[in-house]
């Protein structure tokens, strides 16, 4: 048992290439805001993240690799987010278009739907999303 054990695992996209490249943009310090549909917390009945909250950065492999803590948590209309979150995913997306397209893709996946329990769930310009920014805390070994 670990002093992190008691943490809630901080999982970005699904196990495999994409989060293999998210965790380390966020240990590169690169990537400091993360988006997700407000659609997927109702599903999952999980509450919305609080500034303040630490959480266990965890790997494909279920390995926890740095604590992160929650800095500002926004609902606001996908069409709403801006630049400056777009390019703090730290992805290498240059604009909100580039970003959108991306995240229009993941979020209308198979894997996304079934999370949602909806085949045909597509987003639009209403759509809620939860704009995320966090910081390292401790990286661990």
């Amino acid at each position: 048992m670990t002093a992190y054990d008691d943490l809630p695992p901080y999982l970005l996209g699904f196990p495999g290439p994409l989060r293999d490249q998210l965790v380390a943009a966020v240990l590169s310090g690169a990537k400091t805001s993360t988006t997700g549909l407000l659609a997927e917390y109702e599903a999952e009945h999980e509450p919305l993240p609080e500034p303040g909250t630490r959480s266990l950065l965890v790997d494909s492999d279920e390995r926890g690799v740095a604590v992160v803590e929650v800095t500002a948590v926004e609902v606001l209309r996908l069409a709403d987010v801006g630049l400056g979150h777009a390019l703090d995913e730290g992805e290498g997306y240059t604009s909100v278009a580039e970003w959108r397209t991306a995240h229009e893709e993941f979020w209308q996946s198979d894997p996304v739907r079934t999370v949602i329990g909806d085949p045909g769930f597509t987003v639009d310009d209403d759509t809620l999303v939860i704009a995320e920014r966090f910081r390292v805390t401790e990286r661990l070994a």
